[in-house]
């Protein structure tokens, strides 16, 4: 169901002229705390390997199973109402993640998050990506920086911009706390360069084409007693699911029947 009161039509018209759309009541102060609450927790575990991760740039990989906060941040109504608009039905979570970008952190390269399905642009996107401020954006701690209209470009004029930096078009997607912007997957941006003096925690899910490999292996991630006790609607977005005819069966099965107590995969039982 959508969300009353959520103009999905005005969301997605943005997300197909400008390639975003920023969704100013994303989070409640209660799931931001505990959001924060939770994070926190699970800090201080892994630095970036390299400049895109960011070395001074803390990472926690497949967040939607770390606390109720994210399960909900996953599935929400109006965030997948505006993905039904964009994504074939089916379609999976590819990437659940925070991070913190800490004080001296440099900016990231110019990318697009769809760029590991090698498709020639102009094209649609192939997964959409929600960054959720749980800490304000300022063009100062590393706000997300965006080339605005950059998912309708050809091949040679993004190419073009990147290698240019991005030009005058760059800008920061300044925002409150508990706002989220929704990109689609082919739309230049970078993490910001933080000058501030404090970090800059966000929360980021995507998703992406029911046809694409996601970049997380949740079936590996998530153990099977975990991803059981999780929603359906959630349990299809990490895989659990058929996508019609039968890509994604396990064995011949219903991959969901493999998170029943019990189970052996066949294979075991020959």
């Amino acid at each position: 169901m959508e969300h009353a009161g959520f103009d999905v039509d005005g969301h997605a018209g943005r997300l197909a002229k400008d390639g975003f759309t920023l969704i100013e009541d994303f989070l409640s102060p209660a799931d931001l705390a505990e959001a924060r609450e939770r994070i926190d927790a699970l800090s201080d575990q892994h630095r970036g390997r390299n400049a895109f991760e960011g070395y001074a740039t803390e990472r926690i990989y497949t967040l939607v199973a770390r606390g109720p906060v994210f399960e909900r941040m996953t599935e929400d109504a109006r965030l997948l109402a505006l993905l039904d608009r964009f994504l074939l039905p089916g379609y999976l979570l590819t990437a659940s993640q925070s991070i913190r970008i800490h004080p001296g952190e440099a900016a990231q390269a110019l990318h697009i998050d769809d760029s590991f399905y090698r498709l020639r642009r102009p094209r649609p996107a192939v997964s959409l990506t929600l960054i959720a401020a749980i800490d304000a954006f300022t063009g100062e701690n590393g706000a997300t920086d965006i080339l605005p209209g950059s998912h309708l470009w050809d091949e040679a004029r993004a190419a073009e911009a990147i290698a240019a930096g991005g030009g005058a078009g760059l800008r920061p997607a300044v925002m409150p706390a508990g706002a989220a912007i929704v990109l689609q997957g082919n739309l230049i941006h970078r993490g910001g360069a933080n000058r501030s003096a404090a970090p800059r925690l966000a929360v980021t899910s995507q998703y992406c084409q029911p046809w694409a490999r996601p970049q997380e292996n949740f079936f590996l991630g998530v153990p099977p007693a975990r991803a059981a006790a999780l929603s359906p609607r959630l349990q299809a977005l990490l895989g659990y699911e058929v996508w019609s005819p039968f890509m994604g069966h396990v064995t011949g099965s219903h991959p969901r029947k493999a998170l029943e107590p019990g189970w052996l995969a066949p294979v075991e039982r020959s």
